[in-house]
């Protein structure tokens, strides 16, 4: 395959995306924008460690439950970077994470797998489409946060764990892709629905999707953006064996 002549360039950055936290926080929607951001993130590793852990106890194998209790300490690594941030920001931890907690605390209820491979399926599809989301966003943060933000979204692992074990899985048993295809297909619904909600009840949150604190992200791009997401899901499906 050919390499386009620009595929190394780095985007010109312009706004928001240019500057840095100092210069940007002193914006207060944006401010306001950016502490809901890591607050959200910083519960969603929360829970993602809680998660990992509950998991680990339906592992087949003791291999199996080390290699989740590794990716568990991840996710609580990236909490503590995401909590260091808020307190260096003058901003208290838990209270950002608060308005955050019902709705993935929903999600999570409402999605909970009824064994070792819907939890692989589900920590696969569902923790992607969460990482799609916050890239995108990364996109016209501050430099600094934008670091931040990326970083802490780095796979632990999981990723290449689940596809391994669910397609070894599917292999040995092929009536499992049916049912596994439903459920990532369900998954796929919930957690658009839950990201489309969480922004929807946090004015700083949705101006910055649609306009205003970020540059140039209208409503149109956030439909776009959500067709990004729903196409890189399809190919993790491919990569996992299951039907789109």
């Amino acid at each position: 395959m050919e390499t386009p002549d620009n595929a190394n360039e780095a985007p010109v950055l312009t706004g928001i995306a240019a500057q840095d936290w100092a210069t940007a926080s002193v914006e207060p929607q944006y401010r306001a924008a950016v502490v809901d951001l890591l607050g959200a993130l910083a519960y969603g590793e929360l829970a993602a460690f809680e998660r990992l852990a509950e998991d680990a106890k339906l592992a087949p194998t003791l291999a199996d439950k080390a290699e989740l209790a590794k990716m568990a300490s991840a996710e609580f690594h990236h909490f503590e970077r995401l909590t260091d941030r808020l307190t260096a920001i003058d901003v208290e931890p838990t209270g950002a994470m608060e308005p955050f907690a019902k709705a993935l605390d929903d999600f999570h209820r409402q999605t909970a797998p009824s064994d070792w491979l819907e939890g692989l399926v589900k920590a696969y599809v569902g923790d992607s489409i969460a990482s799609d989301f916050y890239r995108e966003v990364a996109a016209r943060l501050d430099s600094d946060t934008r670091s931040l933000v990326l970083a802490v979204l780095d796979d632990t692992g999981h990723g290449n764990f689940a596809v391994e074990k669910v397609r070894a899985a599917i292999e040995a048993d092929p009536r499992l892709g049916g049912r596994l295809a439903l459920w990532a297909r369900r998954l796929m619904g919930e957690a658009l629905s839950q990201a489309q909600r969480v922004v929807a009840e946090r004015d700083a949150l949705s101006t910055m999707l649609v306009g205003g604190v970020a540059d140039g992200f209208d409503l149109a791009e956030v439909g776009r953006m959500f067709s990004r997401i729903t196409e890189a899901h399809t190919k993790r499906m491919a990569a996992l064996g299951l039907a789109a």
